[in-house]
């Protein structure tokens, strides 16, 4: 079993507090009840389910942005609607989307993919990296 060690440094603080900023929630009132995990139907895809994700982010951890999670995540809201604090889950995906874009780090090269990697690549990819190109 591994621990966290549960810090109150400068740079976890504004991490957290920016994706509060861009997703619009307070995601300090999510208890890790996992009724988002349980109804996301991309989840068996994903390498953090989404309650992981929040708790990462609740604890300021910034390797979060390593996960695949965010960019799996179809933003088909059923996490949102299943939140019994009321979380918009999609839209704190969406964030960890910005940031990572922001930071200029590339996960997609569509020159580089095959027909069949395209044919499976989850399309908000697609869309990410669009907006990445062209912004």
């Amino acid at each position: 079993m591994s621990f966290v060690k549960i810090t109150k440094n400068e740079k976890n603080k504004r991490f957290r507090e920016k994706v509060m900023e861009l997703a619009g929630d307070n995601i300090q009132i999510c208890y890790q009840c996992g009724e988002c995990s349980g109804g996301c139907p991309e989840a068996s895809a994903m390498d953090l389910l989404p309650n992981q994700v929040l708790h990462k982010i609740q604890l300021g951890n910034e390797g979060v942005l390593d996960a695949n999670t965010f960019w799996i995540c179809s933003s088909c809201l059923v996490c949102s609607a299943r939140c019994p604090k009321g979380i918009d889950i999609a839209k704190v995906m969406e964030a960890l989307r910005e940031i990572s874009l922001r930071s200029k780090k590339t996960y997609v090269e569509l020159e580089a993919l095959t027909k069949k990697e395209l044919e499976e690549l989850p399309q908000i990819a697609l869309i990410s990296s669009f907006k990445k190109q062209t912004s």
